[in-house]
């Protein structure tokens, strides 16, 4: 017999992996043309040459025992040193090596941090809509998730029901932005704000509530909007990124935690998200994609192609008469449910080709989430299935 709490995470497996296995399915039964699959946030960018060169290069003339070898558990020390000063160069920020902690992507990076910061039964904060998995990896360490309900007109965080969530148990908070699933882009208003409510807080209860900002989708922005450094606006924060998005390498599972020097107990933090890294079974993040990558921080991929994407869909979709938020950032749009129920819509689009994920996935029924990293000619043949379904409720 499996883990009786593993037999619970089973039964909720992932939605969004279950819908994308659907779309395989009917590819064989009504083919492959006549398949729109939304569900699955997978680059359809591809990787700038960069990469290419940076992998070729590294294999080709870094020494192989070194490149292959042990190193330390928080990555090679000149990786790390690349990076923050790559982040310091863009951000205006004072980070060295000792700030970072190179991850298994930033799915790795999270549980890292909630290993080393959650005991049994403090509290996690996330705002709604929010990734799905977040509720699995604090489920990890046994911690408790709380969940602040939506602002259904701009999808920025409710923070008068925020602070009335924080409690004498509040170990972190959660924010992700640009964000998954809606594209919204949390403003620096909305940052300030936030930090001032986790700094009055902290000292009413007399202990620090850690604020934990993720971060895959940070170079995909397609407005002026700017994506704020968090750190500068709340020292008690740890960064998580991810390269999967930003340079469309997410088989290749590498990115690092930002924990900074300013942060309570900084020292202790970094040593034990260290032996977190090593405990949890990642040891450190794969070793060839850490050398490659520091040959490509500033590559990015082509926005442009889903900024296409994103305009097109946006705009047809509202012409139908569906509502949703003007998606800023990543490749998610959130849509209405026309009549409500987000799983009878997510159903009846199924009839017509058509792959969403229910908003109930993302902690906010009666919206459906669209990734629309896909290709265009696919996005605009789905238009004639979205009318018809459109059409069905209205």
């Amino acid at each position: 017999m499996i883990a009786s709490k593993m037999e619970g995470l089973v039964k909720k497996s992932s939605v969004i992996r279950a819908m994308f296995e659907e779309g395989k399915r009917l590819e064989k039964e009504i083919g492959k043309e006549n398949v729109f699959d939304f569900s699955l946030g997978n680059p359809s960018v591809n990787p700038p040459s960069e990469v290419k060169e940076a992998l070729i290069d590294t294999i080709n003339n870094e020494d192989e025992n070194f490149l292959h070898g042990y190193m330390n558990n928080c990555g090679y020390e000149d990786v790390r040193s690349y990076i923050a000063n790559s982040l310091n160069k863009r951000f205006d920020t004072s980070f060295n090596e000792n700030n970072i902690i190179m991850t298994v992507g930033a799915a790795g990076g999270l549980n890292v941090i909630l290993k080393t910061l959650i005991n049994p039964g403090e509290e996690v904060i996330v705002f709604a809509p929010f990734f799905g998995e977040y509720s699995n990896y604090i489920n990890n360490y046994d911690g408790v998730q709380v969940v602040v309900e939506p602002n259904m007109e701009t999808f920025q965080p409710n923070l008068e029901e925020f602070e009335k969530k924080i409690t004498s148990n509040t170990k972190a908070v959660i924010i992700n932005t640009p964000n998954n699933p809606t594209g919204v882009i949390y403003s620096e208003e909305t940052i300030i704000k936030l930090a001032e409510i986790l700094d009055k807080k902290s000292k009413e209860y007399g202990k620090v509530i850690y604020l934990i900002s993720d971060e895959p989708y940070r170079e995909l922005v397609y407005t002026d909007d700017k994506v704020p450094y968090v750190t500068k606006y709340y020292k008690d924060t740890v960064v998580g990124y991810s390269y999967s998005k930003s340079l469309s390498l997410p088989g290749e599972r590498i990115g690092y935690l930002v924990i900074p020097s300013e942060m309570t107990c900084y020292k202790d933090v970094f040593d034990a998200a260290g032996v977190a890294n090593r405990i949890l079974g990642f040891v450190n993040a794969p070793s060839i994609m850490q050398r490659a990558i520091i040959k490509c921080l500033d590559a990015k991929v082509d926005v442009e192609i889903y900024n296409k994407n994103r305009i097109y869909l946006y705009e047809n979709l509202t012409r139908i008469g569906y509502e949703c938020v003007e998606p800023k950032g990543a490749f998610y749009l959130f849509v209405k449910a026309p009549q409500g129920d987000d799983v009878v819509f997510a159903n009846e689009a199924k009839k017509h080709g058509i792959l969403i994920v229910p908003g109930s996935s993302f902690g906010c029924q009666g919206y459906c989430r669209l990734a629309y990293c896909v290709d265009y000619e696919k996005i605009v043949n789905s238009m004639s299935g979205f009318e018809k379904v459109f059409k069905r409720f209205v």
